[in-house]
């Protein structure tokens, strides 16, 4: 690919001046329009250092409202930035719906720089590709539209600007070592590229070459790309958005069609019907009659306390992090088994995220976009109170999203923890599984008890209503998200005392685990 690209591209003086008050102005609008149809963008700037990332992104903000967009700085990973998974810095970095973020470099370090300096082994490449790629795709189903944009120069040029860099005192620091080391060995880094490009390349989010050789081409061929990509998202958002509405104005004015719609609907329910009688059931497999007497209880509990209590400070010496969640019917028994499970850890070592309906800056951004930024660094323990996977149940069934977005969000979580789990992470689901008559025994009980009535809602009533399709959600959800990197634990919790015994040990053996395999 960069074999073909012409370096020798320029555009003259006179003809920069006159095109770059109408792109400017292009650019403008645009952003105004984006920001009218809630459309988030992402302009990634790569490319051969001193190809001037940082002026082209300079002119090209000139242009815009500077309310509406943030510039992050991509450059070596901080402290707090290494201790979590490679995308969790940007996935934070990620914009709301209507804003626009830029990157002056990005998650490709991980496959440029990093590589080239070998802190990214070649074992590693095949999982940092693969999380780039899905990063973007999910970023870009979900609505983002991501602009990449590599600025090309030739090894001659390069070392020229590098040059006249040292030259000044006020320049000189933005040379570093690795921009020399990498000028050098400029084929090789150039080959590493050119890999990058191949791999990274998808009809999601492509890449533009940029001429860089000449400043004035490459910023108009900047401006273009970015106005001609926002313009083509602005077109798509209004197309589908017309075809919603035209949707909706043809269902209420046609009843003969919907009642047609509504057979179809019926036909599509029994065939569902029948495809249930012939898949298994996971939950249907499970034994809620295990229970443990009140004394094998506290004789198991305190056991296995203090062996989470001891595991939990080789976590912190080791630098391993967990990732916990818990899932399961109102009154299952999460909080019980949470409560002690992190009876005897250290406090500093561990968050209980509680999940509950998003708020409004949550639903400006991709759904596991709030999952991402409560990830443990190395050696903390992240516990989720009901997790990401209220997309495929709750969201799914009260139709919070689409049939298009809960479907693929099978993927987009089994893609998330593998990014975790690449990252040195133990990742551990537990399904806190009961029958219909003990979670209205509980229910009862916790209207009857005044201490205990908050926790007892209209709307838990209204879930066991649907306590049917939320059986068929679990299932389908159990068995496609079900991993040997992140596997699913259903725990019967008909008896309370057996549940939080179940969890614990499930911990401690994951971690012991863990542990013997880094002997």
């Amino acid at each position: 690919m960069l074999e073909k690209v012409d370096l020798t591209k320029e555009i003259s003086k006179e003809e920069y001046k006159e095109k770059m008050p109408v792109l400017e102005a292009k650019i403008g609008r645009l952003q105004r329009e984006c920001k009218a149809l809630n459309i988030p963008i992402m302009i990634v700037f790569e490319g051969f250092g001193a190809a001037g990332k940082g002026l082209q992104i300079g002119h090209l903000i000139q242009s815009m409202d500077p309310r509406g967009f943030e510039v992050h700085p991509i450059k070596n990973e901080t402290e707090e930035e290494k201790m979590h998974p490679f995308m969790w810095r940007f996935w934070t970095k990620t914009p709301a719906r209507g804003r626009i973020a830029i990157y002056d470099g990005s998650w490709y370090r991980r496959v440029l720089i990093d590589r080239f300096e070998k802190r990214t082994k070649n074992k590693d490449l095949p999982a940092a590709f693969h999380s780039i790629n899905s990063f973007e795709e999910q970023l870009v189903e979900d609505g983002n539209l991501i602009i990449k944009l590599f600025l090309d120069i030739d090894k001659k040029e390069q070392k020229k600007r590098f040059d006249k860099l040292e030259k000044n005192k006020e320049t000189a620091w933005r040379v570093s070592q690795g921009d020399r080391e990498r000028n050098a060995h400029y084929d090789e880094y150039a080959a590493m590229m050119e890999e990058m490009l191949f791999k990274t390349d998808t009809d999601y989010a492509p890449w533009t070459l940029i001429e860089s050789m000449d400043r004035r081409f490459a910023t108009v061929k900047i401006y273009t790309t970015v106005i001609k990509a926002m313009a083509d998202q602005i077109e798509k958002v209004k197309r589908q958005n017309e075809k919603k509405a035209a949707e909706k104005a043809a269902a209420a004015a046609a009843p003969e069609k919907a009642a047609t719609a509504d057979v179809i609907d019926e036909i599509a329910k029994e065939a569902d019907a029948e495809m249930k009688e012939l898949q298994v059931s996971i939950l249907s497999k499970a034994d809620l009659s295990l229970a443990y007497t009140r004394e094998e209880y506290k004789e198991k509990l305190d056991k296995l306390q203090a062996k989470i209590e001891k595991l939990h400070g080789e976590l912190y010496r080791r630098r391993i992090p967990v990732v916990l969640g818990f899932e399961g019917w109102d009154a299952g028994g999460k909080g019980g088994a949470i409560k002690r499970l992190t009876a005897k850890m250290d406090s500093r070592g561990y968050v209980v995220n509680p999940t509950a309906s998003p708020n409004d800056i949550e639903k400006a951004h991709h759904y596991l976009w709030r999952f991402w930024r409560a990830m443990p660094k190395d050696g903390h323990v992240a516990i989720f109170d009901r997790t990401w996977y209220g997309r495929v149940m709750v969201e799914r069934i009260e139709g919070f999203c689409t049939e298009a977005e809960w479907k693929r969000a099978y993927k987009e979580i089994n893609d998330m923890e593998r990014d975790l789990t690449d990252a040195g992470a133990i990742v551990i689901k537990f399904w806190m599984h009961i029958d219909k008559d003990e979670q209205e025994r509980r229910f009862k009980e916790r209207q009857e008890n005044p201490e205990k009535q908050w926790k007892i809602t209209d709307e838990d009533w209204r879930n066991r209503e649907k306590w049917d399709q939320y059986e068929d959600a679990v299932n389908e959800m159990l068995m496609r998200t079900s991993t040997d990197y992140a596997p699913w634990v259903v725990v019967e919790g008909n008896s309370k005392y057996y549940a939080r015994v179940k969890v614990l040990k499930t911990v401690v053996d994951a971690i012991e685990e863990r542990l013997k395999k880094e002997e």
